[in-house]
């Protein structure tokens, strides 16, 4: 077999090559320039080039996001009704939202079914992914069912549940007929109302919990598993002391996850009761909302929205500074000599 040719490299570095003749410029011939200004100058082509391509995507988020969020931060501190000039009012529009019961019980709404969704949402979650993550018949169907909901729009559950709570002719009460119970009023009784929105929102929202605790549940070591089985541990045990524990980062999640989702719930809500009876579903958004676009004090309802937006920006900090506070204090705890 020929031997193949040995490849030729030529080095860039002046070492590499023969140090060319000062005479052999032609005469009158412009000297090259230095590589650092070859370099500088390729560097800004370059960059040029990548804002070319960067600037429509920065452009659509400048217009679609910045631009918004500082014109309605503006529009808290003024009088506006969207048709006539703005008067500028500085903080009379966040005091206003300390004296107004409406938007008091809408907070009080909100909070309740934050209180109501979060705990229960996660608590079934983790139960039907326990049951979910044993080796059943049909485990990949009843996985599939349970996520269903899930995708499933907001408005879309709200119409559906709409038929079905129908205090007249909805199958619910119905159903309730044929066992000897009394019609209920559901979505028009001010005791019920808010309640039935949780238990739709379970519905839905529980499914999301079930696939991210089964997959974090999939990723406990079973090594653990069999060492705390070796060691006497019954199912009690092996939940509290291995499963819980690993599950600890994902359960942190949800909780942000699903009170986030819970304080800006507002399709449900506007679909289904238009934040009654007697305002006893007005949550948060829904308040906004209202007051911007059915009421027309969109100062009133940019200062309502602003007041949201502080409370989901503590919800997000608190635990980063939290933990950033442990760790801070773990690592002075430690020994002089310890290692870090």
């Amino acid at each position: 077999m020929p031997r193949l040719p040995t490849p030729l490299t030529l080095s860039d570095h002046p070492r590499g090559r023969e140090a060319e003749p000062t005479g052999a410029r032609a005469p009158g011939a412009a000297a090259p320039p230095p590589r650092g200004r070859a370099t500088r100058r390729r560097a800004r082509g370059e960059a040029a080039t990548a804002w070319a391509f960067v600037s429509p995507s920065v452009l659509v988020i400048l217009g679609l996001s910045v631009v918004p969020v500082a014109w309605s931060l503006l529009l808290s501190f003024q009088a506006d009704d969207l048709v006539t000039p703005s008067r500028w009012v500085g903080l009379g529009n966040y005091r206003a939202l300390v004296q107004d019961p409406h938007f008091s019980q809408a907070v009080r709404n909100t909070l309740l079914y934050t209180a109501l969704y979060v705990p229960l949402s996660i608590g079934l979650g983790l139960l039907l992914a326990l049951v979910l993550n044993r080796r059943i018949r049909l485990v990949g169907l009843y996985r599939t069912l349970i996520f269903v909901p899930f995708v499933i729009s907001a408005t879309a559950q709200g119409v559906l549940f709409s038929f079905i709570l129908d205090p007249e002719f909805g199958a619910a009460n119905s159903a309730l007929h044929q066992l000897g119970i009394s019609a209920q009023g559901f979505l028009t009784d001010p005791g019920q109302a808010l309640l039935v929105l949780v238990a739709i929102s379970l519905w839905s929202g529980t499914g999301f919990c079930v696939v991210v605790t089964l997959a974090a549940l999939q990723d406990v070591s079973p090594s653990l598993v069999e060492a705390a089985r070796l060691d006497g541990a019954g199912r009690w045990h092996l939940l509290r002391h291995v499963t819980l524990p690993a599950l600890t980062p994902v359960l942190v999640f949800l909780v942000l996850w699903q009170t986030i989702n819970a304080l800006q719930v507002f399709d449900l809500v506007y679909v289904t009761t238009k934040g009654g009876p007697l305002g006893s579903t007005t949550v948060i958004v829904y308040f906004i909302w209202e007051q911007a676009f059915k009421n027309f004090t969109a100062g009133y309802g940019a200062a309502a929205a602003y007041a949201l937006a502080l409370a989901l920006l503590v919800l997000a900090v608190v635990p980063r500074v939290t933990r950033a506070v442990r760790s801070g204090a773990g690592a002075d705890d430690r020994p002089e000599g310890a290692a870090r």
